[in-house]
C-alpha cells in the first residue's frame, strides 16, 4: 500500500518506520524544514518500551535506562506522601527510559529512507474518495495514498477537518516549565529522584529523573499566570516559578536556577477537550496527539504514542489497497477505548494534584494512608498495555 503519514514528531517517524519495515511505499510529510524534536526530556513508560520493542525500535533506547529506585510522591520539602517501590514494579512489567527528545527522535528516524522523507510540506487537507486519499498543500496535490495517518499534534489541523463537530484542545490553566542539565557536584538528590513533589498552598509541583549517568530532567506545573495568548519566555517562566518554589526543598530552585537558558522549554499545558468519537475516518487514521492530547499527569504522552505506531503496524501489515478502512477499524477498535482512558484519567490526576487548601490537606492526609505494595501495584497495572 501507498501510506501518508502526516507529522514527523515522535509519534508519526515511529509509525512511518513501522509501515516501512512492513513493506509499505511510505512517504513521510513534515510541515518544518528539517527532521527534529524540540524539547527536554521524555520519561518512556514500560508499555511505551514494548511498543517499540514490536517495531523493533527499542534497541536504540535502552542505553538511557534509569536506575531503579523508590518514587512517588512527596510533599514540598521532599518528605514522603505516597512512596512507590519502582525497582519491584519494573520487574514486574518492565523498566523505564528517560531519554533526551532530540536523542529519541534521532534513534527513531535513522531506519526511514531519506527518500520517503519531505520537509518543508505542509498538508492543508485530504480529498477522501473510494478508491484512496489525495493529500493536498496549498492549492496541489501532494502525494495520492492508499491511506494516511495524521500525526500533526495537538493543534492538528486535519482533526479538525475530519471531525468538525468536535471542539479540539482546551488550555488547563497551568504552565509547564522543565529542563535539562549536568547533575550539580555537592548536590544531593537520590532522595528526589523519580519523585514529584507537590505543594498544597499553590497547586504546584516538581519532578525529578536522572537522564543517563550524569545529567537530571526536571518539570514543573503550575498556574499559568492570567492564561495569556502565549506561555511566557523560558527566563521569565523560570523567574515565576523561582519566586512561586521559594520555601520547597532547597534542591528545587538550586536545580532550576543551575539549568542554561537554552536548555529550559515552556509550554502552556492543554489537552483535548472531549475525547474523540473515532480515531478513523475511512482511509485516515489518527495517531498521537491528533488522537488523545492529554496532560501529562500519568507521564504516557509519548507511549501512547507508541502504542498508536505499533498498533498501526500491525493491523496494517499484509494488507492491500482495498482493505485499508477495514484494517484501520480494527485499530480505531483496540486503541480508543485505552487511549481516551488515560486521557481522562490524565485529566483527573491533575485536578487532583493541583488541589490546595482544604481539599489538599484532606488529599495529603490519604495519600499518606496508602500502603507503598499497594501503591506499587497500582503504578504496574497503569503500565500494562
Amino acid at each position: 500500500m501507498k501510506v501518508v503519514v502526516v507529522g514527523a514528531g515522535l509519534g508519526g517517524v515511529a509509525a512511518a518506520v513501522g509501515l516501512h519495515r512492513a513493506g509499505h511505499q511510505v512517504t513521510l510529510c513534515e510541515r518544518g524544514a528539517e527532521l527534529r524534536e524540540a524539547g527536554t526530556g521524555v520519561v518512556l513508560m514500560p508499555n511505551g518500551i514494548r511498543a517499540l520493542d514490536e517495531l523493533g525500535l527499542a534497541g536504540r533506547v535502552r542505553g538511557r535506562i534509569t536506575t531503579a529506585v523508590s518514587g512517588g510522591l512527596r510533599d514540598r520539602h521532599g518528605r514522603a506522601l505516597l512512596v512507590t517501590d519502582a525497582a519491584r514494579a519494573q520487574q514486574e512489567v518492565g523498566a523505564t527510559f528517560v531519554i533526551d527528545r532530540a536523542e529519541l527522535h534521532r534513534a527513531l528516524r535513522a531506519p526511514l529512507p531519506a527518500a520517503s522523507v519531505r520537509t518543508a510540506t505542509p498538508v492543508e487537507r485530504l480529498e477522501i474518495d473510494a478508491d484512496g486519499v489525495t493529500v493536498i498543500g496549498g492549492d496541489r496535490a501532494i502525494a495520492r495514498a492508499d491511506a494516511v495517518v495524521v500525526a500533526d499534534g495537538l493543534h492538528s489541523r486535519l482533526r479538525g477537518l475530519l471531525f468538525p463537530g468536535h471542539p479540539g484542545p482546551r488550555r488547563t490553566g497551568r504552565m509547564d516549565l522543565r529542563g535539562t542539565l549536568p547533575a550539580p557536584a555537592g548536590l544531593d538528590v537520590t532522595g528526589l529522584l523519580a519523585s514529584i513533589l507537590i505543594d498544597r498552598h499553590s497547586g504546584a509541583m516538581f519532578g525529578l529523573f536522572p537522564l543517563g549517568e550524569d545529567e537530571l530532567y526536571w518539570f514543573t506545573d503550575s498556574a499559568l499566570p492570567a492564561d495569556p495568548p502565549a506561555p511566557p519566555e523560558p527566563d521569565r517562566a523560570r523567574r515565576q516559578v523561582l519566586s512561586l518554589l521559594a520555601g520547597w526543598h532547597p534542591a528545587v530552585p538550586a536545580l532550576i536556577e543551575a539549568t542554561p537558558p537554552d536548555r529550559i522549554h515552556v509550554d502552556a499545558i492543554a489537552c483535548l477537550a472531549r475525547p474523540l468519537p473515532s480515531f478513523v475516518s475511512g482511509r485516515v487514521a489518527l495517531l498521537g496527539d491528533a488522537a488523545h492530547a492529554m496532560t501529562p499527569d500519568l507521564g504516557q504522552g509519548a507511549s501512547q504514542a507508541f502504542e498508536d505506531a505499533a498498533a498501526l503496524t500491525r493491523h496494517l501489515t499484509g494488507a492491500g489497497p482495498g482493505e485499508a478502512a477495514a484494517r484501520l477499524a480494527r485499530y480505531d477498535a483496540e486503541r480508543r477505548p485505552r487511549a481516551n482512558r488515560l486521557m481522562l484519567a490524565s485529566s483527573r490526576q491533575s485536578r487532583l494534584m493541583s488541589r490546595t487548601g482544604a481539599a489538599a490537606w484532606l488529599r495529603d492526609a490519604l495519600l499518606r494512608a496508602v500502603p507503598s505494595r499497594l501503591a506499587t501495584r497500582r503504578l504496574a497495572a497503569m503500565w500494562h498495555a
